[in-house]
Order: structure tokens, then sequence, then C-alpha cells
């Protein structure tokens, strides 16, 4: 499947070069993402091997490290697979979560400081859709690899944590920085605005953010990334008060039939 939003083949990287971000569609409504400095990159959440492993290749590129989220399989299957092609990546993930997530080199926790690619990563504890589920905040490029914690439009569904949980992780998010760049782990914005249109139907926000976001899927163009501060301003789930008034909003969801989930 052809990467979106793909760098060019680099050269050898100068100082100073910058860091670039770019996706990779797999499976149904998955993303890969990568992180490029030059040759060298690392990703998060490979679901899949052989498309990121031939996208990779096309550029020239030597992956140093995998960025884990969470434990589910279409967020850490494409690992071994990779790791045969590259050995030596490191592989970054949950201390807690070292059972469910195998091949951990580097285990971390919510507060850790670590650096990839020569970029200063923050992790950030975000549990509700998993029970050890992590995020990756780069402050200085200002890039947010959050899983399926927070989705544009949405959040992800409580499979192991509480409402609360989730409130509080999402509430850890939504303080970040408003240009930060949400690179979340599926395509379900189209879903999200539908739904979160229909609950509000008269915040004309929503409404202008769901018709955009419909004209790039009609065009095959991903609606990720997001910011923080679209976020804050469409998203339901960032606008609650408590854990209850959260619930209340994710069983709507989980019940709504009026788009594709």
């Amino acid at each position: 499947m052809r990467a979106l939003n793909p760098a060019t083949t680099p050269a050898a990287a100068p100082a100073g070069t910058p860091l670039q971000v770019w996706l990779i569609p797999v499976l149904q409504d998955n993303y890969v993402f990568v992180l490029q400095r030059g040759r060298r990159a690392a990703l998060v959440d490979p679901a899949v091997a052989e498309p990121v492993r031939r996208a990779l290749e096309e550029r020239g590129l030597q992956l140093e490290a995998i960025l884990h989220t969470h434990h589910h399989s279409d967020h850490i299957g494409g690992a071994p697979g990779l790791l045969r092609r590259w050995p030596g990546a490191a592989v970054i993930a949950a201390a807690a979560d070292r059972e469910r997530i195998p091949l951990q080199t580097r285990s971390v926790a919510g507060g850790d400081h670590l650096e990839v690619l020569g970029e200063p990563v923050e992790v950030i504890d975000v549990p509700g859709h998993t029970r050890a589920h992590i995020a990756y905040w780069l402050p200085r490029s200002g890039h947010l690899f959050c899983g399926d914690t927070l989705f544009a439009g949405g959040c992800g569904r409580l499979f192991e944590g509480t409402p609360e949980q989730m409130h509080t992780s999402l509430q850890r998010l939504a303080a970040l920085p408003e240009a930060t760049l949400v690179w979340c782990a599926h395509e379900y914005t189209e879903a999200n605005l539908c739904w979160a249109a229909a609950e509000r139907p008269g915040n004309r926000e929503i409404r202008d953010r769901l018709a955009k976001v419909i004209d790039l899927r009609r065009r095959s163009l991903p609606t990720i990334p997001s910011t923080i501060a679209s976020e804050r301003a469409t998203n339901l789930f960032l606008r609650t008060q408590n854990g209850a008034e959260l619930g209340l909003l994710r069983r709507s969801k989980d019940g709504w039939r009026g788009c594709s989930t």
C-alpha cells in the first residue's frame, strides 16, 4: 500500500536536519507513523511489516527504533518482521505491558524522558482504552503519538479502563500546546464527527470541520494529523467535565449507527 505524505529520498543528513513525520495506511483504517531524520527512521505502532519495510527500503532508510503505544495486535503485529530486517532496532513500550508487548529493549512509564533520532520524547500515561496505554510527545517539534486514546473528533473505546481514567488521560493531552500535531492511529474522523454533529446539531464548528473531513475522504486523503486546538474546539470528549459525562458520551458513540466506526 502506498505511503501518504512521504518525504523524498533523503541524502545523508547534515547537521540541523529537521525531523519529518509521515504516515503509511495499512489494514482497513490503521496508520503507521514514520519519524525520519535524514536516512534514520523510527516507527510508531507498526501493525504489519511488509508495506512498512518496503516504504523504508524505497527511501533508503535505516530503522533505529519502534515505539508502541499499547498491546493490541494492530499496533504491534509488524514488529517481529521488521526486527528480522533491522535486528538492531530498539523496541520501546510500556513497562506495565511487558507480558503483552514482547521484544522490548527499553521499558518506559509516564514521566519518562528519552531521545529518538536525536529528538527529545516525553512519555505520558493515558490509560482508558487499555490499562497500560502510553503516548509519546515530542515537545521540541510539536508531535503527539497517542495511539487509540485520543482520536480526531473522538476517543478510544473503554476496553480495560474506566470513564474516569479516560477523562483524566484526555485532559492530560488537552493540556499540551494548541499547535501540537495529533497523530492518532486510525482513520475514524468522519464517523466521529458525524456522531458529534448529531449530538450537537447547533455546533457550527463541528459541522464545518465535518464538511472539510468529508471532502478529504472523498479524495482519499488522510484527516491526520489534527491539532490540539482543533480537538479542544470540536472533540466532545475533550470538553467533558468529568468521567460520568464522558461515560455517557462513550455509550452514545458505542451505540451510534449513523456512520460506520
